[in-house]
Parts: structure tokens; C-alpha cells; sequence
């Protein structure tokens, strides 16, 4: 596996490596030696999948509040996704930023989502699902999140309007001191 630092501070592309012969591939995506040596959690304690029927589907941008923030490492299992990771630490370098990259079966690309940072996702493909390893237990009172087409972070989506459930489409606007 490759660990490519992204812009956002503590957050990773991680690359499998393929080998690759006339039966196919087989890749490592997970190796918690390789995590641990990089400081990175890797002690995940649920896994969960979303499954996106419709091209377009916005899901996000999703967190959990302290003392339950989450860890997440993220990768699309079939499709084509587009996922932005939002720093909402207000001691972070990168506070308020954001950064987008593709995620798809065929580029088998995870995503390292530290603790503080929202996530959310865009499919770009019908029938696209997405697989999450998560360091914290779901806690219902301490989810939440940002509204997707928040102003304070102008994040650029590839696909409007977007399919969203009431809840993603109804977060707040973001105010700054929130979540000092």
C-alpha cells in the first residue's frame, strides 16, 4: 500500500498495490502494522456499507461530535464516487478546507478520514456503493453534520441538484466558534 498525504493535515490516500496475473488481482487494502507505523488509528470497530441506487445521490457531510469522533477509512467498492473530506478541527492548519478526489471499483483508492473532519460523498454512477472501517461506535445523539452546499465552504459539486434525504438536505449552515 501507498500512504499519500493529502492537503487536509492527517488525512491519506491510501493505494493498494495490484498484482495483477491472467486470473485477475489480489491487493492488501488494510494492514494495521503499515497504519500504526504511520501514527494512523487502526483500530476499527465497525465496518458499514451504503448502497446509492441513483446517479447523483449526495450523501453527507457526516460526523460524529467528541467524545465520540470517528476515524473513518472509506473506499467505493462499485461504481464511481465523488468524495470530499471537510476540516472542521479549529485547531487544524487546514480548518474549513476541503478536499475532493474520485473514488471507484476500478482505482480500488481509500480514503483516510481522521477524527474532526466531515465526510461526505457525490455517486457519479447508478448503482455505486461505498464501505466504511470505522474506530467509534455509532452513537445517534452525537451524529451530525454541515450542509452540503454550506457557503462557508463553497464546495464544488459535480452534480446539481442533488438526490438527498431530508436530513443531509436540512443540516445547518456552519457558524464559526461552533465547534471551539
Amino acid at each position: 500500500m501507498r500512504f499519500d498525504a493529502l492537503e487536509l493535515a492527517g488525512a491519506f490516500m491510501v493505494r493498494p498495490e495490484r498484482h495483477a496475473d491472467e486470473r485477475g488481482w489480489f491487493a492488501r487494502t488494510f494492514c494495521r502494522d503499515e497504519f500504526t507505523a504511520r501514527g494512523l488509528l487502526a483500530d476499527f470497530v465497525q465496518c458499514s456499507a451504503s448502497f446509492n441506487a441513483r446517479r447523483g445521490t449526495l450523501r453527507g457531510m457526516h460526523f460524529q461530535r467528541a467524545p465520540y469522533s470517528e476515524t473513518k477509512l472509506a473506499r467505493c467498492t462499485r461504481g464511481v464516487v465523488f468524495d470530499v473530506l471537510l476540516d472542521l478541527r479549529p485547531r487544524s492548519r487546514t480548518f474549513r478546507c476541503w478536499h475532493a478526489a474520485e473514488l471507484s471499483e476500478e482505482n480500488g483508492v481509500a480514503v483516510y478520514i481522521p477524527a474532526g473532519v466531515a465526510h461526505g460523498f457525490q455517486t457519479l454512477t447508478d448503482a455505486a456503493e461505498v464501505f466504511y472501517q470505522i474506530t467509534e461506535r455509532y452513537v445517534p445523539g452525537s451524529s451530525s453534520g454541515v450542509r452540503w452546499n454550506d457557503p462557508a465552504f463553497r464546495i464544488d459539486w459535480p452534480i446539481r441538484p442533488p438526490i438527498l434525504s431530508d436530513r443531509d438536505g436540512g443540516y445547518c449552515d456552519y457558524h464559526e466558534g461552533e465547534w471551539t
